[in-house]
C-alpha cells in the first residue's frame, strides 16, 4: 500500500465530517488535506485507543522525533511520507504538527478543566492549529483568515465536546469546564456515573444549553472574520461548519441526550450539506 492509499484510507474509515467536506477539493489540495487529516488521526488514536498512559506517551514522543525526521527529509510513517510533499506549498511547519501533539499529551495529563480559559488553551492545539492548516491548504491570500480558522476551529471543538459528554466520561474525561459545573449545580460524578436515567436533568439540560449558545457564538464570530475575498477558496471550511452546526442544532433538538448515545449525522446528509454549501458558495 502506498502512503496515498494509506492516508485516503485512514481518512475514509474515520468517517469524519473533514472527509466529506474536503471531497470537492482539486486533487493536490485534496491529497495535502488528506494527509493532514491522517496525520491528526494517527495522533488523536495514540491517546483513545491505549490505555496504557504511559504506552500512549512513549508513543507521542515517538511522533514528535517522526515530525523532526520528516521535515529533515526522513519520514518513516506513511502518513508523514504523504504529507511531506506539501509541506512547502501549503506552509505547513513542524510546529503546526507539534502542536497537535502537545494537545493530545494533554489528554493524557489532565482529564478535567477548571474553566474556560483553560479549556481554551487545549482547543486552540487540537483544532485551532488544525483550522489554520486547514484553511492554507485550501488556499488563503488574507491573513485575517487565520483569525477565522483557529475561531471556526473552537467552534467545531466546542460541538465535539458537548456530542462526546457521554463517550469522554466513560473515559473518565469532562472537557466541560468545572466551574460551570458549579454554576448550573451539575456534579461531576452525575457525569461519570451516568446513572438511569443517564444522570439527565432541567440542571444538566441548561448546563449544556449553555455550551450550544456558546458554540453557536463561536460559528457567527468565526464566519464574521472571514475576509470576502477568502470566502470561495475556504468552501471546505464553511461545509464543515454547516455540517457542525447542523449537528449541534439537533442535538439541542433532541434535549442534550448525549449522555448514553453519540448523536451524529448520515453519511448521505453529510455529503449533502457539503454539496450544498459548495454550489451555494461558488
Amino acid at each position: 500500500m502506498t502512503p496515498e492509499h494509506y492516508v485516503q484510507d485512514k481518512a475514509a474509515k474515520s468517517g469524519s465530517s473533514f472527509y466529506y467536506a474536503f471531497r470537492f477539493l482539486p486533487p493536490q489540495q485534496r491529497a495535502a488535506i488528506t494527509a493532514f487529516y491522517a496525520f491528526c488521526r494517527e495522533v488523536d488514536d495514540v491517546v483513545d485507543e491505549d490505555s496504557d498512559p504511559g504506552v500512549a506517551a512513549t508513543k507521542l514522543a515517538w511522533w514528535r522525533k517522526e515530525v523532526s525526521a520528516a521535515f529533515s527529509g526522513q519520514p518513516n510513517h506513511p502518513a508523514m511520507q504523504a504529507l511531506l510533499p506539501h509541506t512547502k506549498r501549503y506552509a505547513i511547519e513542524p510546529q503546526h504538527l507539534l502542536a497537535v501533539i502537545e494537545g493530545c499529551e494533554m489528554d493524557l495529563q489532565q482529564t478535567r478543566y477548571l474553566d474556560f480559559a483553560g479549556l481554551s488553551r487545549y482547543c486552540h492545539l487540537v483544532a485551532g492549529v488544525v483550522g489554520e492548516v486547514a484553511a492554507n491548504i485550501f488556499g488563503r491570500t488574507e491573513t485575517a483568515t487565520i483569525a477565522y480558522a483557529h475561531q471556526l476551529g473552537l467552534a467545531m471543538q466546542l460541538t465535539n465536546i458537548i456530542r462526546d459528554v457521554g463517550d469522554d466520561a466513560r473515559r473518565g474525561r469532562i472537557y466541560l469546564p468545572l466551574d460551570e459545573l458549579k454554576q448550573f449545580d451539575v456534579r461531576a460524578s452525575e457525569l461519570l456515573e451516568r446513572k438511569a436515567p443517564w444522570g439527565y436533568s432541567e440542571r444538566f439540560a441548561r448546563l449544556m444549553g449553555f455550551q450550544a449558545e456558546r458554540a453557536q457564538r463561536s460559528f457567527d464570530v468565526a464566519l464574521a472574520l472571514l475576509p470576502p475575498t477568502d470566502r470561495r477558496a475556504q468552501r471546505p471550511g464553511l461545509a464543515m461548519a454547516q455540517i457542525y452546526r447542523t449537528l449541534l442544532r439537533e442535538i439541542a433538538a433532541d434535549d442534550f441526550q448525549v449522555l448514553h448515545q453519540r448523536v451524529a449525522l448520515t453519511p448521505l446528509r453529510k455529503v449533502w450539506i457539503a454539496m450544498h454549501t459548495h454550489w451555494r458558495e461558488r
